[in-house]
């Protein structure tokens, strides 16, 4: 606590020749304060008195946005041949609706990223990787799985191509490679050209090359790739087993 000095009396003459008492405080000596370090002290003051709405704010700040709910919407898909009315998450992927909520699980979920060909679905008679597509974009849409394609009675001619000529070892990729190999000899019997191609205007033909190139985005982590290319040499007709080129 600072203390104060007595006042020192001390008589000043006036006019009338009266003297008159005037009260004088002097500085108490041993109290001493720099600028330094009054500013030192008066931030110091003002950090103690902001510290607990700083802290405040950043606990808000911290703190858990609240979660809103998901949105929903109704979507009307026909797969392998049989309509599904869904009321889905707008989120929900192509993939996750065929698996999670109609149970056909014979679509795989491999990379989740587009990369490895293991969901690829038949969508409108075009392949397309079912990761990489929402549900709701595919209203009316008609899509065929493994499943739709044949069963164990009746094979597909592709899925009994594969194995016969041993398409598949852990057999993870395999609904994925054999829908991609069913619409890849179908797009080349469209004459839908691909990067292979010397000439695009061309149709192409189903050379092991050009199979390969359409492949391509079906990744086999077994190495089952020239097995794979013999059996849809196979159901093209067997032109791709005998031309390397």
């Amino acid at each position: 606590m600072v203390g104060i000095a007595p006042p020192i009396r001390v008589h000043q003459a006036t006019g009338n020749t009266q003297s008159q008492e005037v009260d004088v405080h002097q500085p108490d000596e041993g109290f001493k304060l720099t600028r330094r370090e009054l500013l030192l002290t008066s931030a110091t003051s003002v950090a103690v008195t902001l510290a607990p709405s700083a802290a405040a704010v950043a606990d808000k700040a911290m703190a858990p946005s609240p979660q809103k709910a998901p949105v929903n919407a109704k979507v009307s898909l026909t797969v392998n041949g049989k309509q599904h009315a869904l009321e889905l998450d707008t989120r929900t992927t192509l993939l996750d609706a065929l698996r999670e909520h109609l149970r056909l699980t014979g679509t795989k979920k491999g990379c989740d990223h587009g990369q490895c060909g293991a969901c690829t679905v038949i969508v409108n008679g075009e392949r397309i990787n079912s990761c990489l597509s929402l549900a709701v974009q595919h209203e009316g849409d008609a899509v065929t799985t493994i499943e739709g394609l044949g069963t164990p009675d009746k094979l597909h001619p592709m899925q009994a191509a594969f194995v016969k000529h041993d398409g598949y070892q852990c057999g993870y990729c395999t609904p994925g490679q054999v829908c991609s190999a069913v619409a890849v000899l179908d797009e080349i019997k469209r004459g839908i050209p691909s990067h292979v191609q010397d000439d695009i205007t061309a149709r192409p033909r189903a050379t092991n090359m050009e199979m390969r190139e359409r492949m391509s985005g079906n990744l086999c982590r077994c190495g089952a790739y020239s097995n794979i290319a013999d059996a849809m040499a196979e159901v093209a007709g067997g032109k791709a087993g005998r031309d390397r080129t």
